[in-house]
Order: C-alpha cells, then structure tokens, then sequence
C-alpha cells in the first residue's frame, strides 16, 4: 500500500486531490490533513510509514508570507526515513521553487492550478517508485558537505572515531563523516548487527574473521584490525564466542 500525506488548507482542494489520487489505484492510501498542526500530529501518529508527501506551501491565505509547507518539508527531511521520500509541492507560489529543489530535495514542484491529468500522472510515478522500494534494506543517512548520502548497512565494515567526526570504513571506499559521533551513529545502526567494541570503534558482526580476546584484537575480513577496549572485553566474550580462536 503506498500511503501518501496530502497537507492543504483548503478543504475543497483537499478532497479533489484525495479522490483523484485514490481512483488511480487502490493501492494508493491518501492521509489529508490541512494544518502544519495536523501534519505534524499525523507524523507523529502513524503506525505505518508514508511513501510520499503532497504539500501546500501556503497555509494561510491572510498570510502572505506564509510558508508552512516548507517548515513542514524541512522536518519531513529531518527525519532519517523520511531522508529519500518523494516531497511534492502542490502551490501557487513559484517564487520558492528553487528553495523545494535545492534544499529539501523536492521531487516535484506542481503549480496551481492543476488538472486530474496531472494528478494521475503523478499518483502512477509514486506508485511505481513504492513498489520499487517495498523491500528495503536496512541504511542510514549521513550529512557531509550538506549533501545526505545514503548508507547501506551491509556495506559497513567498521567505523571509527577521528577528530570531529567518524570514519566509515565500507566495502569499496572509505568516508570522513564531520561532527558525528559513534555514540550517534549507533543510535541509527541495528543493534544486531552492529557491536561496538571500543569506546573509538564499531565493528559489522557479519565482516569479522576472528576474535582474539587474550591480546584484545578483532580482525575483520577485509583486513582492517581493530582493538578490543577494556570495559566491553566482557560483552564481547558472551556475544561474539563462536568468532574466537
């Protein structure tokens, strides 16, 4: 099911485009809401997540220099899962077009007014791109350069601090990721497969070759070795047993 959150203020538009979007398929599940208020609840709130975002710029239509759909956008964006989701404004203001693109990622900026044409066209290419994505692997999303780079957790080796940030050592490169920490990015990880085993380094269960408890040593399998720290020399042990020799 591709569940798409429609933000507009007026009802009236509200309705058409959740009718429009829901006769493409019925595959597509539209959540309308038509206040930052109710957005914002709807994040919040949602069991299941949603695989696009219809949004009005304009909620307030005594407020010129009203832009709630961009305050909306931007925390949409902040959001790990919601990193990659297709954001499309649906608006009468051109003059933020360059800030959807540029900033939030924008997969499409349609000007009001539309027709059911456009809205069918659009509701085809969201439901391609979910169904395109319905099994997923597990990823997390770094900023370098205030660029978001999309990580796959199978392509991690390990990673390790340095000054001001974290080292990501993967399959095929190496990354310098500034102002993230290892606290931070374990946080992101999935627990079960990542393991930290220094205060300085995290290692991919799935990349060791063997664990050397007596010298306080993991070699992983592509070579890299890393030191075991003191106060995890415990957990290790119990977690990582059937690696020792």
């Amino acid at each position: 099911m591709t569940r798409i959150l429609i933000l507009e203020d007026s009802k009236d538009c509200l309705n058409a485009i959740t009718a429009m979007l829901e006769k493409v398929s019925d595959r597509v599940c539209a959540v309308p809401v038509n206040s930052l208020k109710e957005a914002r609840a709807a994040l919040e709130k949602e069991a299941q997540p949603f695989q696009a975002f219809l949004l009005d710029i304009n909620l307030d239509p005594n407020d010129k220099e009203d832009i709630s759909g961009i305050t909306f956008a931007r925390e949409v964006r902040m959001r790990r899962e919601y990193a990659f989701t297709p954001i499309v404004m649906i608006t009468s203001l051109a003059n933020m077009e360059l800030t959807a693109y540029r900033e939030l990622h924008c997969y499409q900026y349609l000007i009001k007014p539309y027709n059911e044409q456009d809205i069918e066209k659009l509701a085809g290419k969201l439901l391609f791109f979910s169904q395109q994505g319905e099994t997923r692997e597990a990823f997390v999303v770094v900023k370098k350069d205030s660029i978001n780079y999309k990580i796959f957790c199978k392509d991690i080796v390990c990673v390790k601090a340095v000054p001001r940030g974290v080292q990501l050592i993967l399959l095929k490169e190496e990354m310098r990721v500034p102002y993230l920490s290892i606290k931070q990015l374990l946080e992101k990880l999935p627990s079960e497969k990542f393991l930290q085993v220094h205060r300085m380094c995290v290692v991919n269960q799935d990349y060791i070759e063997y664990v050397d408890t007596v010298n306080g040593l993991i070699r992983m399998k592509n070579g890299e070795q890393v030191e075991i720290g003191i106060t995890y020399k415990s957990d290790i042990k119990k977690r990582l047993c059937g690696y020792r020799k």
